[in-house]
């Protein structure tokens, strides 16, 4: 199945653990080549009846600073996709229920794998 789409089914797992209440955090990692950009992160951010994410992006360089956004759910969505083949070939999911990762192989396929919680909570 071509990764774009075992992605969406992954993101409704990410959805599920928004609503749920036990995202813990996301991370890119499995750089493709050598990037800067070493690591993407999303971390839960609570505020009143509003549920947003932290987005940082991590450099390998010391003279590049990371950047951080707070963003909705969707805005992270859109930023996370687009860096899907191009940068990362993997995103994990940490949860308190469970971690999910969802893989992209070299050909382009998809794939999501399920493992016990790393988080026990938020």
């Amino acid at each position: 199945m071509p990764y774009e789409d075992v992605f969406d089914l992954f993101w409704k797992e990410v959805i599920k653990s928004v609503e749920e209440g036990n995202f813990a955090k996301l991370t890119m990692a499995k750089t493709i080549g050598k990037p800067n950009l070493r690591n993407i992160f999303v971390r839960p951010v609570y505020s009143e009846g509003d549920f947003k994410v932290l987005l940082k992006f991590r450099y390998r360089s010391t003279e590049t600073e990371d950047k951080e956004d707070e963003l909705t759910l969707e805005e992270a969505f859109v930023i996370l996709k687009s860096h899907l083949r191009k940068s990362f070939s993997s995103v994990l999911l940490f949860t308190t229920v469970k971690d999910i990762t969802f893989k992209i192989n070299k050909k382009g396929a998809g794939s999501i794998t399920e493992s016990l919680p790393t988080f026990s909570n938020v």
